[in-house]
């Protein structure tokens, strides 16, 4: 696997490899170096040498750095001269370009693919709110004409590439490391109550990862949209804020065979099953109907986690409730 330094003037490579790990989880063969006032150059390519002899394999590495002809851009491109073909810098750390680099390696095996990239997901992490800057092209509704109903598009079946319960909905761990690891074309956040509030519907939309369009729709929507044959082409990552929504789409005709289960949060009258998940019996009772209908349960917050036994963790949820309720 290649090796990523992540190197910058003051703390940013440390926070930024920090927030990394809270969205894609912990990652092998990282390391930051950072660059403080009174450290000389030379000592800052020590300790991305010493970084660098911890990795497994230090035969590929990808320095990733804040600014380009600044003091780690230049040691790490010293070190890349000495090591040519095999270590590559790039500039301009951003998120969104970490987190690509952290996607890519698991099907790259150089560090000149991946600097290749993760130039454009970086480049468009950069964005605004802000209508006045807005690329028009980006933006403007499509001037399409309405697909006719009935058309068959693709196989005329909408696909699921990942179903999600996850009370926070659209956040971080969805928009990236989720996005990058199933592809969707489309996030489709399932939800009565998010859908009538209109704020919370622009939030969410504005959230949405570069080249995946979000939308917010009640459960009958989406029902309807799984038997419509013109969204055939749709590659869909759902989300649910609770397992009740996902019994009723089901129960509605959705075909959801596989649910991964995210974060569930904590309330009066529920006991915490671990760290990010909290259930009632209600909940209890829906999810082992949901295993009555053959729904596979994927237990993770992000795609590099563990997944938990999901059979464990309603036995414990039940043992805390019953002591609850004595």
């Amino acid at each position: 696997m290649v090796g990523i330094i992540l190197a910058s003037h003051g703390d940013f490579a440390t926070g930024i490899l920090q927030s990394g790990t809270m969205i894609f989880g912990e990652q092998q063969n990282v390391k930051a170096v950072t660059l403080h006032p009174g450290d000389s150059p030379d000592s800052l390519k020590d300790r991305m040498k010493e970084a660098i002899a911890t990795f497994e394999n230090s035969e590929e590495v990808l320095f990733l750095v804040d600014l380009w002809g600044g003091t780690p851009f230049n040691q790490a491109n010293g070190l890349c001269l000495e090591n040519k073909d095999k270590w590559t810098v790039v500039s301009g750390l951003n998120l969104p370009m970490l987190i690509e680099a952290y996607t890519s390696r698991l099907s790259m095996n150089s560090a000149e693919e991946i600097a290749a990239a993760i130039i454009e997901p970086a480049q468009e992490g950069i964005n605004t709110t802000s209508a006045k800057f807005q690329s028009k092209d980006k933006h403007t509704k499509s001037s399409a004409k309405t697909i006719p109903a009935g058309t068959v598009v693709g196989n005329g079946k909408l696909n699921i590439v990942l179903a999600r319960v996850d009370s926070r909905l659209l956040h971080g761990q969805v928009a990236t490391a989720w996005t990058q690891a199933t592809s969707p074309n489309r996030i489709i956040v399932v939800s009565d109550s998010v859908a009538k509030d209109d704020l919370r519907k622009k939030l969410i939309e504005q959230a949405a990862p570069p080249g995946v369009k979000a939308n917010v729709i009640p459960i009958k929507k989406l029902i309807e949209i799984s038997k419509d044959p013109r969204f055939g082409n749709t590659k869909a990552l759902l989300l649910f804020e609770n397992p009740q929504d996902v019994l009723q789409a089901m129960e509605g005709g959705v075909e959801i065979t596989s649910l991964n289960i995210g974060s569930m949060a904590h309330s009066v009258g529920k006991v915490m099953v671990n760290k990010v998940l909290s259930m009632n019996a209600d909940d209890v009772a829906v999810f082992e109907k949901l295993k009555q209908n053959n729904v596979k349960f994927d237990v993770r917050k992000v795609p590099n986690d563990s997944n938990s036994n999901m059979d464990e963790l309603l036995k414990k949820a039940k043992d805390e409730l019953a002591e609850q309720n004595k």
